[in-house]
């Protein structure tokens, strides 16, 4: 489990493409993966990675992506030197500042537009029709395993305003129009969605 707090900026510093699996070798925040253990569960943009390899002293860390990942996520598109949101796995104890996340991205959104008033931004995020039901106003939604909440929904998706500290500790300062993220709808709003549909129920200000 992961809390939705991305925990710095790495860097891909190289990617091997077999068939069927990439291998991935990120240039870490400095600390990140001090006492870090092999196969330990570290989220990369919001996709739970099992850590292959580790160089505590060089800040890099290696992991093992399958086909299933890189059919449903962003990670296949990456290249050398993209920045990556990076989480390690929560731990008991820890604050929950955002809101639980799996770390299994239910599809890709892209960004339909930037636009910065003064003091923040604001990113809007055309989702998948199937996965656009479960967008509340107001709700969680995880975006490249950040924890934010939707300002607004949109004709084809949903919005959200970021504040500095936000842009800059994650890669959200870099994205432009077009670019692909993943997402995570918040598990209990697609429970209850679920629920309701199921029961021929429709919810309140859902038409």
């Amino acid at each position: 489990m992961f809390t939705g707090i991305v925990q710095g900026i790495a860097r891909v510093n190289a990617i091997e493409r077999l068939a069927g699996l990439h291998r991935i070798r990120l240039d870490c925040p400095e600390g990140f993966i001090n006492n870090v253990e092999i196969g330990a569960s570290v989220a990369v943009n919001g996709a739970c990675l099992t850590v292959t390899s580790a160089w505590p002293a060089d800040h890099q860390a290696a992991f093992d992506v399958m086909m299933e990942t890189l059919g449903v996520t962003t990670l296949g598109e990456l290249q050398e030197g993209d920045p990556v949101n990076v989480e390690r796995a929560a731990r008991i104890g820890d604050e929950i500042g955002g809101h639980l996340l799996s770390g299994h991205v239910h599809c890709m959104a892209s960004v339909s537009s930037v636009e910065a008033p003064e003091n923040n931004r604001r990113l809007a995020f055309s989702v998948p029709s199937a996965w656009r039901p479960y967008l509340i106003n107001k709700g969680y939604i995880a975006v490249d395993g950040a924890s934010l909440t939707i300002a607004e929904l949109t004709d084809d998706g949903f919005a959200v305003y970021l504040i500095p500290e936000t842009l800059r500790s994650t890669r959200f300062g870099s994205l432009h129009e077009g670019n692909r993220v993943n997402i995570e709808i918040d598990h209990q709003t697609q429970t209850i969605i679920d629920t309701l549909a199921h029961l021929d129920l429709t919810p309140r200000g859902a038409d």
